[in-house]
């Protein structure tokens, strides 16, 4: 990998917004307690709201002294933190705000431009960045995803950066690839000998990603109304976790070689057309029903009015190379549903010959690699061994549960969890593009998410009711069992 030179400088647009403050600010405080921000690297955040340089100080204190837990701030870290800020009340999609963001930027020579707003204007405010003679060689730009709701909204705006940004300066997020145990899916596949050959068609049966949320739409319904559950989660999030699970070794961890693999999957996943869309797809809508014993009003309720927005979608895809041929993998998604959690499930096949008398074979179980992302991280691999001790019947077998991830190891009782995009802001620091998604793979995920949502037009498939608090419709237990296989609950 190239040498990058370190950024100086860190400018947050929509600085007082909920992203900013929840996430990036004490991501940023955490990399300085530990001691990655270097002297003299600075934090400035910019939003069209007046606000002195102080009162942003005390709200961005607040917001990290909510994250820092029970330990709360460290007053030599924070007062070193407080030194870095600034912050400039202007429009910066304006050239006039771009000038004052410049005013303040000074001579800084590596500035990251992180775009914590709505993809509609980034286009605005990377042009306003050019106008300000602010978009040199040397600058980094951070992009949000989503980037775009469909194929072609996504090229109007990835178009409109590139007319100021060169690719190799576009660093397009997504929060996931910066979380411990999906780098840790990385070292587990290709650190060990004892997992890649095993890593195909021949071995595994079939593999489950769950993104599973218990909080509703709320307030927020008019962003979701207009993405859905299969534009918000499975495009990004969903999609980068089943690149990372099915692609091929790549050459090395240069930033191109990694996404190259990843671009390969995707162009391989099987197109969902009007003819199958039924057998391989379940989309749904949370009603009223109860979530952890309180009772949760229904989508249509929340947005005031009916709407065909799916909350929850369950897909079937196939991946159409040698390595994964005959291997499905099951992505379900959702609100509303009985606990939150994200979870890839690998399952292998059942041994090819049984050696054990009948009640041993009742006990005996196919081997699992779970990968639970949140609420807690960790990697478990389910195994048969002989049950301790005598029995009358010959040998019993028991599952035996193997933690793979070192993580609570290493880690005391108190010991913080780190924000996923730490790794990520560090990465851009650096100029490391490795886990961060190239313009193609945003276009051929589109791509792909398109045929489905036009195939469910084309159909006419509307979203089925389910109750909160369960885990979607009825038609999402029938997509896997048809395959007679089931869900990992």
């Amino acid at each position: 990998m190239a040498e990058q030179p370190l950024a100086d400088v860190i400018v947050l647009f929509g600085g007082t917004g909920d992203l900013a403050q929840k996430m990036l600010f004490p991501s940023l405080y955490f990399l300085d307690a530990d001691g990655f921000l270097a002297e003299g690297f600075r934090v400035i955040a910019t939003a069209r709201a007046e606000m002195s340089p102080e009162a942003f100080k005390a709200l961005v204190k607040e917001a990290v002294g909510d994250r820092a837990g029970p330990s709360g701030l460290d007053d030599k870290v924070w007062a070193r933190f407080e030194a870095r800020l600034d912050y400039v009340g202007a429009d910066a999609t304006t050239p006039d705000g771009a000038a004052e963001l410049k005013a303040v930027i000074g001579p800084a020579k590596t500035p990251i431009f992180y775009l914590a707003v709505s993809p509609s204007i980034y286009g605005r405010v990377c042009a306003a960045l050019a106008a300000a003679g602010l978009a040199t060689p040397q600058t980094r730009i951070v992009l949000e995803k989503p980037i775009g709701r469909d194929l072609a909204s996504s090229k109007v705006i990835n178009g409109a950066v590139a007319k100021v940004f060169a690719e190799e300066s576009i660093f397009r997020i997504d929060h996931y690839l910066g979380k411990e145990t999906v780098q840790n899916l990385l070292a587990l596949r290709f650190a060990n000998v004892l997992f890649e050959p095993l890593w195909n068609n021949l071995t595994i049966d079939h593999v489950q990603i769950t993104v599973a949320e218990t909080e509703g739409v709320g307030d927020r319904w008019p962003y979701y109304d207009e993405y859905g559950a299969l534009r918000d989660m499975v495009q990004n999030h969903m999609l980068q976790l089943l690149c990372l699970v099915a692609m091929e070794p790549p050459s090395d961890m240069e930033p191109d070689s990694v996404r190259d693999e990843k671009v390969k999957v995707l162009r391989s996943l099987r197109p969902v057309t009007r003819a199958d869309v039924q057998a391989v797809s379940v989309r749904g809508q949370y009603t009223a029903g109860v979530v952890a014993g309180e009772s949760a009003a229904g989508y249509a309720t929340e947005r005031g009015q009916p709407s065909e927005t799916d909350t929850f979608v369950a897909l079937r895809a196939d991946i159409d190379n040698w390595r994964w041929a005959g291997v499905p993998f099951f992505l379900r998604t959702g609100k509303r549903l009985p606990e939150r959690r994200t979870q890839i499930a690998i399952q292998f096949k059942a041994v090819p010959h049984s050696i054990f008398d009948a009640a041993a074979e009742a006990d005996l179980q196919a081997n699992r690699l779970v990968i639970d992302l949140q609420p807690d991280e960790d990697i478990e691999l389910l195994m048969m061994n002989k049950a301790p001790g005598l029995s009358e019947g010959g040998m019993r077998l028991q599952s035996l549960p193997l933690s793979l991830s070192l993580a609570k190891a290493y880690s005391g009782p108190n010991a913080r969890r780190r924000i996923a995009y730490e790794r990520l802001i560090l990465d851009v620091i650096a100029g490391n593009r490795t886990l961060f998604v190239r313009r193609d793979e945003v276009e051929r995920a589109w791509e792909w998410i398109d045929g489905v949502a036009d195939a469910w037009r084309e159909s006419g498939m509307a979203p089925k009711p389910y109750a909160a608090g369960s885990w979607g419709p009825s038609g999402a237990f029938a997509l896997i069992e048809r395959s007679e296989r089931a869900w990992y609950d």
